[in-house]
């Protein structure tokens, strides 16, 4: 196992403040933090990341493809250097509800090309998401990402350890962030199963003893493919999930 990181949602910078400190205090084997970049909250991935350097040694900020225009140079080289921002995970993004809000046609794959680039000596993550097609496409789409100039890649939640180790295998050589979350409802598991088209195993349960144990069960796959490790905990209280785990 190479690294530990945790995604933290960025709401406020009094919240991510308490939430980093937690994170420190609790876990010092977490290394590393990843905010998505969401267009709900004023506190933007970078800007978040910047804090977050502040305590730990690697922020990984999301970049959003379609809020860059790439006739243009990239904005926030300059930003980057001063939080001493070496790492980035490109994903596509969504389309913003506010109509007013300028988007571009970028690509991921565009954005990691032009990123390359611009910036060579920054480490571009691109996204992995084992429930968007069939098995095939995916390898191709992370082809792609890596001609692109990809250095690596975060998965997407897995739930089942069986997925991930078919995935594993064929994405063999590359670095991988594998991502879990904890699902502690029917509710949640619906909107994973119906939104995402998520994969549970049979023996799922939303429960924190399930969800404790799958983590437990992941740790042990990353520590056995020397790869690393992400943790998303939506709605759950972070010591509680991971105490006695890490």
């Amino acid at each position: 196992m190479r690294k530990i990181s945790i995604e933290l949602v960025p709401r406020s910078v009094e919240s991510l403040t308490h939430d980093l400190q937690e994170v420190r205090d609790h876990f010092p084997v977490i290394d590393t933090i990843n905010i998505p970049d969401l267009l709900k909250f004023p506190l933007r991935s970078w800007e978040a990341c910047g804090q977050a350097r502040q305590l730990f040694p690697h922020a990984i900020p999301h970049l959003r493809a379609i809020d860059f225009d790439l006739s243009k140079p990239f904005p926030l080289a300059e930003i980057f250097t001063q939080h001493g921002i070496d790492s980035v995970l490109v994903i596509a993004g969504d389309q913003p509800q506010d109509m007013s809000r300028r988007v571009f046609r970028t690509s991921s794959v565009q954005l990691i090309r032009a990123l390359k680039n611009q910036m060579p000596e920054l480490t571009i993550y691109a996204g992995i998401d084992p429930y968007r097609a069939g098995i095939k496409a995916e390898l191709d789409d992370t082809k792609r990402k890596t001609d692109a100039g990809a250095d690596g890649f975060f998965t997407q939640p897995f739930f089942d350890l069986r997925l991930m180790e078919i995935y594993r295998d064929l994405l063999s050589g590359l670095e991988i962030f594998w991502g879990i979350s904890p699902v502690m409802s029917e509710r949640s598991k619906d909107y994973w199963d119906n939104l995402n088209n998520a994969i549970f195993p049979p023996d799922f349960e939303p429960t924190l003893e399930w969800n404790r144990h799958f983590a437990k069960k992941a740790l042990e796959f990353v520590r056995q493919s020397e790869s690393n490790l992400y943790f998303m905990p939506i709605r759950v209280d972070l010591v509680e999930y991971l105490d006695g785990l890490l």
